[in-house]
């Protein structure tokens, strides 16, 4: 049980750190360039709201 709280928690906390990634990007505004395609705004906006309900899913299944 505590292995499965502990797999949770980094998961979560992985997911959170990728949040945190997300909403710095937006907030300074580098560009991101993948195989010469320009990653949009609107891109790191739905991947910060994937990832911070994602880690805040992981993290309230780990509690229980």
């Amino acid at each position: 049980m505590a292995t499965r709280k502990l797999v949770l928690s980094a998961a979560a906390l992985i997911f959170l750190l990728l949040a945190a990634a997300s909403l710095y990007r937006l907030l300074v505004g580098f560009p991101i360039t993948i195989g010469g395609q320009q990653i949009g705004q609107v891109i790191t906006f739905l991947v910060l709201v994937c990832s911070l309900a994602l880690g805040m899913m992981l993290f309230s299944e780990a509690r229980k």
